[in-house]
């Protein structure tokens, strides 16, 4: 059921990442990543990818992008994992996008105060602001965020509506 994936939007050499893909309720895609620094640049191309092949809007699939590599970031910065695991889900009227650590940090994670001379601590506040919702929960072992977009269609740019 899974397979390595081999094209260049897909896979860095030496990060290794696996594909699931299928599911009966929705199209579902997921993907394991290796902890490197450049496994949240691949995420988002993977995301990218997945979502340009199933026709998603350019508005959801960027908003998408920003979401993964969010949320991949801190799995990859809070965690003591060694291989991060996300996931998309495309259903009619949104899409849900999950990422899983191995944990080691207790607590689930939050927004951090806005402090304007840091550079870090905003992602989760990212996450909220494109996000129509999104939380964590426990899963052993560790945790798992998700956030879940609006499908938006490029049509409805004109309309005014924009993510940030």
């Amino acid at each position: 059921m899974s397979a390595p994936l081999g094209t260049s939007a897909e896979a860095s050499p030496g990060i290794p990442a696996v594909a699931h893909v299928g599911s009966p309720s929705g199209r579902r895609f997921s993907f394991e990543l290796a902890v490197h620094p450049r496994s949240a640049g691949q995420a988002r191309r993977l995301t990218r990818t997945r979502l340009t092949g199933w026709s998603v809007g350019e508005d959801t699939c960027e908003a998408a992008a920003l979401v993964v590599s969010e949320l991949v970031t801190n799995a990859l910065v809070h965690t003591a994992s060694q291989v991060i695991v996300c996931e998309l889900h495309d259903a009619s009227d949104r899409l849900r996008i999950s990422v899983r650590d191995e944990g080691c940090t207790p607590g689930e994670p939050h927004p951090s105060p806005q402090r304007p001379e840091e550079e870090h601590g905003r992602g989760l506040l990212l996450v909220e602001a494109v996000s129509s919702a999104w939380g964590a929960q426990e899963a052993a072992p560790g945790l798992l965020v998700w956030a879940e977009l609006p499908r938006r269609s490029d049509a409805a740019r004109g309309t005014g509506a924009a993510w940030l």
